[in-house]
């Protein structure tokens, strides 16, 4: 009997090890998202002339870890640049981010790799003096560890319609903690260098820090909001558009997102 329990029992064991090894294995996914928020800022700057944006996009990962996606979201920036430059025939009103990469992980290290290419559909800022055309190319990686990531990115284009401007670069500090019960709390600070020459203002005045705390919810069912704290030490005549509108001012920041 024994000589007939014993490999039984190995069998079952391999097998029920394969079982748990087969459930590990990560899976390919395909999700999407809306959203609504009360000012689309990034980083630190608002996009939307603090008003309210709508929002949404859809993501793929694979489970060998390459995912691409697409994300979307009403603007006003390019069209008040327009306005403030006389020019009211300047369009560009939705943002689109299409972009690529592969995570993946080398002992407790997280890490991330892409590509991302800001869209901005129909735009036509380059008809503007001391402009080029806002659609931006950037690479980035970014490196997690435990609750810390730290992501760079840089501009293999000009960027976002400023003139000689490749080059320019982005470093992001973040934590996330779970405060539990589906909360969680994520300190930020970033640090935009914007290259070259726009309008005939020398390099330097256009780069910036922006801080943020947010804090989100998860609300079930594919549901999360958001609430923000955010600012920036954004020289206020590079970021001031229409009716004296500051797009780097300290403010709040709420949102809405439904994923399924």
């Amino acid at each position: 009997m024994k000589k007939i329990l014993v490999p039984t029992l190995i069998a079952a064991a391999i097998g029920s090890l394969a079982s748990v090894a087969h459930a590990a294995e990560p899976e390919s996914t395909l999700g999407f998202n809306v959203g609504v928020v009360s000012d689309y800022r990034y980083r630190g700057i608002s996009q939307s002339r603090l008003q309210p944006a709508l929002q949404g996009g859809v993501d793929y990962a694979d489970k060998s870890g390459f995912y691409v996606g697409a994300w979307g979201s009403t603007i006003k920036w390019i069209k008040d640049t327009g306005t403030l430059a006389g020019s009211s025939d300047v369009k560009g009103p939705v943002e689109i981010d299409l972009y690529g990469g592969y995570k993946g992980a080398v002992g407790d290290v997280a890490y991330d790799v892409g590509f991302l290419r800001y869209e901005y559909a129909g735009n036509n800022l380059g008809k503007l003096n001391g402009y080029v055309n806002a659609n931006t190319n950037e690479v980035y990686g970014a490196l997690t560890y435990g609750l810390f990531t730290a992501k760079y990115s840089h501009a293999i284009s000009n960027l976002f319609g400023n003139v000689d401007s490749k080059n320019s670069s982005y470093l992001d500090l973040s934590a996330n903690l779970d405060l539990g019960d589906g909360y969680t709390l994520t300190p930020h600070i970033g640090r935009q260098i914007v290259k070259g020459v726009n309008a005939g203002v020398s390099n330097g005045i256009y780069s910036y820090t922006d801080y943020a705390l947010t804090l989100g919810k998860d609300l079930g069912n594919g549901l999360s909001a958001s609430a923000a704290l955010v600012t920036t030490n954004a020289v206020r005549t590079s970021y001031t558009l229409v009716d004296n509108k500051f797009n780097g001012k300290g403010g709040v920041v709420v949102g809405l997102k439904y994923s399924f």
